[in-house]
């Protein structure tokens, strides 16, 4: 037997004794995977390819019971621990370099009430699972706007899409969930179990446990919607910009949109809108009616299509296995000049595959929660703004990086206070500032409270991380 080395949650060597992991992998339904095994590779890779690590373990849960073996091994074993939920986050948080890697991607369970409206999610499930399931019911949650993303992330760090500006945010859809905790804890918190915990859960990011099921509201929506994407040459971006603003001023909450200037597959520059209105079709052809008169767009794909095609309508634009580095803010409002930076540098993008995207995601049944009634923060914003700068070979990082880097920066006089911390990168590049500006002050502070509470040696460390002010425990 060949004992094996690891990286422990301090960022040090250590050697695990093979006898030691024999034991854990037998206490494993779903089975435990090292380098070498079939499927590692597979099981490590994430949505996003400028990640590329190598766990010492990767333990496939198959259910709650694998994920308190899991846990309490990684804890007593003071093992490094990335959890992976949909393994879409951009900051590749959901793999790390000689630790363990706790898979929750086998955990696709969904149970569904249609009645009492009601959905039982595990946290394995990508978006575009879900909707398949609800929608055969005519329901849904709001959730992410690309189908791959997990349903566990983007609803930890509070969660929007196309549905959020008439039912809320993703959390907000929250009514309960089951969570381990780093002690190995099995608990169920809600507004009235463990009632701090669920506050944090909803927005505070896997800081406080590993969710192993999520109970989300239903609401009544489509099977059919009225939605799409419209597109015009780059050209004429400043007149969509324009008209973009005015769509978005006057917007019902039935109505959540994008605008993104980017390259379609046959290399043409476009400046398009995605849109999706959850009401009745002939208000939704008054909204885009100015849009359809201001010329002939180069493609128009706006009508009546099920919902769970406009959930997958981005899709194509954001693949799996492409590099990609984000920067983002909440923005003001679109300003002249906030419009005549972003076509600037769109128009000076180092590869076709970057975009300048702004999104219209926020306001309407997003602002109507209380501030304090989740962890999360800045919910006075409507819009968010990304810079993606995206390529195919790791050669254009650099050029991609700094490109990103320099959009973000030249946004910053039209940026409002806070960003989502899902769109947020690794950390060690966005600075430890940028995750509290996620929550703001007062939040941040209770949140550091609550890390205390449920994690106080930071077990949980590879998100955004919200760093207990208690001590840790001495590394053996």
């Amino acid at each position: 037997m060949v004992d094996l080395r690891v990286t422990t949650s301090s960022g040090t060597d250590a050697v695990l004794n093979e006898t030691r992991i024999e034991e854990f992998s037998t206490s494993l339904r779903g089975g435990l995977l090292r380098k070498g095994d079939e499927g590692y590779d597979e099981s490590r890779s994430v949505w996003n390819a400028m990640i590329d690590r190598k766990p010492a373990l990767i333990a496939r849960c198959a259910g709650a019971a694998d994920v308190i073996n899991c846990v309490n091994f990684a804890r007593d074993s003071n093992l490094l621990v990335a959890v992976r939920g949909g393994g879409h986050n951009v900051a590749g948080y959901g793999v790390c370099d000689g630790g363990i890697m706790i898979d929750l991607s086998l955990m696709k369970g969904l149970r569904i009430d249609p009645e009492k409206r009601v959905a039982h999610a595990e946290p394995g499930l990508t978006w575009g699972e879900y909707d398949h399931d609800t929608q055969a019911f005519g329901l849904a949650t709001p959730g992410g706007q690309i189908s791959t993303t997990g349903v566990a992330g983007v609803t930890l760090g509070g969660g929007w899409g196309w549905l959020s500006r008439k039912y809320g945010l993703t959390s907000d859809n929250l009514l309960s969930v089951d969570v381990v905790t780093a002690d190995g804890s099995f608990l169920r918190a809600s507004p009235s179990q463990n009632s701090d915990l669920f506050w944090g859960i909803r927005g505070g990011g896997g800081n406080f446990g590993i969710v192993t099921s999520f109970e989300f509201k239903l609401h009544q929506v489509g099977p059919i919607v009225f939605g799409g994407l419209i597109a015009y040459p780059f050209t004429q971006a400043r007149e969509v910009f324009e008209l973009y603003r005015e769509m978005t001023s006057t917007a019902p909450n039935e109505l959540a949109s994008d605008l993104v200037m980017m390259t379609l597959p046959d290399d043409t520059e476009v400046a398009a809108i995605a849109l999706c209105y959850n009401g009745p079709t002939e208000k939704g052809e008054e909204i885009v009616r100015p849009l359809r008169e201001f010329g002939p767009p180069l493609m128009d794909m706006i009508g009546l299509i099920p919902f769970t095609e406009v959930q997958k309508m981005l899709d194509p634009f954001y693949p799996t296995g492409l590099h990609d580095y984000w920067k983002s803010s909440f923005i003001m409002e679109i300003s002249d000049n906030a419009v005549d930076t972003f076509i600037e540098h769109c128009t000076n993008r180092p590869t076709p595959l970057c975009q300048g995207l702004m999104e219209h995601q926020l306001g309407g049944a997003t602002s109507q929660g209380g501030e304090l009634e989740s962890a999360f923060g800045h919910r006075d914003v409507e819009l968010s703004f990304l810079a993606l700068g995206v390529c195919e070979d790791s050669s254009e990082e650099e050029a991609c990086i700094r490109w990103a880097r320099n959009f973000w920066e030249a946004m910053q006089p039209y940026a409002a206070e806070g960003v989502y911390v899902n769109y947020l990168g690794q950390q060690v590049d966005e600075g430890e500032e940028r995750v509290k500006a996620a929550y703001g002050s007062g939040k941040y502070e209770r949140l550091v409270a609550l890390k205390n509470k449920y994690d106080r040696t930071n077990l949980f460390r590879l998100n955004q991380n919200i760093k207990p002010n208690s001590p840790s425990r001495p590394t053996p």
